[in-house]
């Protein structure tokens, strides 16, 4: 065999070496062990928060006023409202007054309500201008979820329960409630009361632009407000 015959026959094996070597550190160094998992990228959409199908109208931020439109299928009312996400609060006690004025209304005392277990309290605070043409009344508690990336959460019938402590409050101090009824020009606090986990923060709240999320005519469009980082 020539010398040129020998040195080709050496780098062929150092390549075949090589190979096998890459093989068994792939095979052991970046496969799944049994039970894990790799983990996938974090992907976003800037329809985050938005019920599936929904038609988006805009895309305010907390403090910046967005219109509700709300036609009926059995009468031409019309009723329209200014609405403002002016902060959502999460993981803070709720609100002692309103709490303290809750219990003036029940004969037994009553345990501070506490989230289910591993969730927080989060208080959306909204103000609702009637710019309509007539007394119509709303409540974000059909009509609104708050979202932390793409997972929406819904008030529950406590959560609810709750929120109308806050308007029973505000009512009492010479607030108009909207969820009641309002006048044309006039305006009111509503606030709405969800859970999510005690670690999240969220991102999104979608206000839907009627009464409830979706109707027999299907998801109903809304806006979906960006919440600041401090939020």
């Amino acid at each position: 065999m020539s010398s040129r015959g020998t040195t080709f026959a050496a780098f062929g094996t150092a390549v075949a070496l090589l190979t096998l070597t890459a093989c068994s550190s792939a095979s052991t160094g970046t496969a799944s062990s049994p039970g894990s998992a790799v983990p996938a990228a974090a992907t976003s959409s800037p329809d985050d928060g938005a019920p599936p199908g929904a038609e988006i109208l805009g895309r305010p931020r907390t403090g910046e006023p967005f219109k509700l439109t709300i036609t009926y299928s059995d009468t031409p009312k019309l009723d329209e409202f200014e609405v403002t996400v002016d902060e959502v609060r999460c993981g803070d006690p709720l609100d002692p007054k309103v709490l303290a004025h809750a219990s003036d209304f029940v004969t037994e005392p009553t345990p501070a309500p506490t989230p289910e277990e591993g969730k927080q309290y989060c208080v959306v605070t909204m103000e609702v201008l009637n710019v309509g043409k007539s007394e119509a009344d709303w409540s974000a508690d059909g009509a609104t979820t708050l979202n932390v990336g793409d997972i929406a959460y819904s008030p529950t019938e406590s959560d609810n329960e709750l929120a109308s402590h806050y308007a029973q409050y505000w009512s009492d101090q010479g607030k108009a409630d909207p969820s009641a009824g309002i006048n044309p020009g006039s305006k009111g606090p509503m606030h709405g009361v969800f859970q999510i986990p005690a670690a999240d923060r969220p991102t999104t709240v979608w206000v839907a632009s009627d009464h409830l999320l979706e109707t027999i005519d299907g998801v109903e469009p809304g806006y979906l407000v960006q919440l600041d980082s401090s939020d």
